[in-house]
């Protein structure tokens, strides 16, 4: 009998994941068909796709106000589908205030469902807990500090492993890195990520050019990369260093970010995604974080944080491996001071690298075929009680 996968994802960063999971599961079970929202790497990877998923990529709460309305139908329409289509399961990717919606409506009606990737309960609004119980049985985790809080409420927290401790290298090669991006072999360089978003090049993008314009005041020698999401954020950051930047040498790019951070002898980023990749290439990182004021004040005024670290490698660690700098302490000096001290500790550089390393093999856990087994484990108890 046919086995029939439903899937959404609302990023790119779920289009990935996603991807991974539908070619390990029809490695297990080549009769499979999968349906949903997904990118074009999950179609490519062979998502019949019902929607794309960019359509549920919104970001921000005036965005989100302004198209709830499309959004609360499209969970409709795509509940319906689903319960026409009688899948086996359907496992939603991330993008949790869209998913976990569309999962409570399913369940009611009879129908498996699993969450890929746990929402950051243990960071903020940890009464997502209900609403997570609601939704599914089953919250597949990409880092091994997640499980605890499921076992509580009765859900099954699996930790599948990151699958970018899957993909990286265990050891990035940086005079290659280099090379491949028209950069000096010799130059000690800086890779500089303020955000893959608009509203963080707004919010930290001026910064990051003081920060290089700072730094090649003191040390002329001194090259920066900065590889930017897109054109337009490129563009965005560009206006930035006219600004801000100085005369610091700074080759922008689109994309390759993790070449950029390979070829690097320091990382400045934003806080995200970005840490656990800098930590998975072995590179030495200052990371900077800062929400709008408004934000920073609901936060606080309603205690809704619930930890003092946002690095991830900080997270996974269980303690301060590289500094964070926050909020109204984020300026150029800081983050060049920051910068500065790990150019010019050799020894802490090589410590560092030895943590990071041990972090990576704790997450290598060929997350593609854990996620599988899980998701396969779960149709099958569905058919057994059918």
């Amino acid at each position: 009998m046919t086995l029939r996968i439903g899937l959404v994802a609302g990023e790119a960063s779920g289009d990935q994941l996603g991807a991974g999971l539908i070619r390990a599961i029809a490695d297990r079970r080549p009769d499979a068909v999968f349906a949903g929202v997904g990118g074009p790497q999950m179609t490519g990877a062979g998502l019949e796709a019902w929607w794309p998923c960019d359509r549920l990529s919104v970001m921000g709460l005036a965005e989100v106000i302004v198209h709830l309305p499309q959004l609360l139908s499209l969970r409709r329409q795509l509940r319906r589908r689903f319960l026409q289509w009688r899948p086996d399961v359907v496992v939603g990717i991330d993008s949790p205030d869209f998913n976990l919606g569309l999962e409570i409506g399913l369940r009611r009606r009879g129908v498996s469902t699993v969450h890929y990737v746990s929402p950051s309960i243990w960071a903020w609004r940890p009464g997502r807990l209900k609403k997570i119980r609601r939704a599914t049985g089953t919250v597949m985790c990409l880092l091994p500090f997640e499980t605890a809080a499921y076992a509580k409420v009765g859900v099954e927290g699996v930790f599948v492993g990151h699958p970018l401790a899957d993909r990286f290298p265990e050891i990035s090669d940086r005079t290659d890195a280099r090379r491949s991006l028209g950069l000096d072999p010799r130059a000690a360089t800086v890779a500089l990520l303020p955000g893959s978003r608009s509203g963080e090049l707004d919010r930290l993008g001026p910064d990051f050019a003081g920060a290089a314009a700072w730094l090649s005041e003191r040390r002329p020698e001194l090259r920066f990369v900065a590889p930017m999401a897109s054109e337009a954020l490129k563009e965005q950051f560009a206006s930035q260093l006219q600004a801000h930047g100085g005369n610091a040498p700074v080759k922008l790019l689109v994309g390759r970010s993790h070449q950029a951070m390979a070829a690097s002898d320091v990382v400045l980023t934003a806080s995200g995604t970005a840490t656990l990749e800098a930590g998975l290439i072995k590179r030495p990182m200052v990371v900077a974080y800062r929400v709008a004021p408004l934000t920073a004040w609901v936060l606080r005024g309603f205690r809704m944080l619930k930890i003092d670290r946002f690095a991830l490698p900080n997270l996974l660690a269980g303690r301060d491996l590289v500094p964070e700098i926050l909020q109204d302490t984020v300026s150029p000096q800081t983050l060049g001071l920051a910068v500065l001290r790990w150019l010019d500790d050799e020894a802490a550089c090589r410590a560092l690298e030895q943590e990071f390393h041990k972090l990576h093999a704790m997450l290598r856990r060929q997350a593609d075929r854990r996620a599988a087994r899980t998701v396969l484990s779960i149709c099958a108890r569905g058919n057994q009680a059918s």
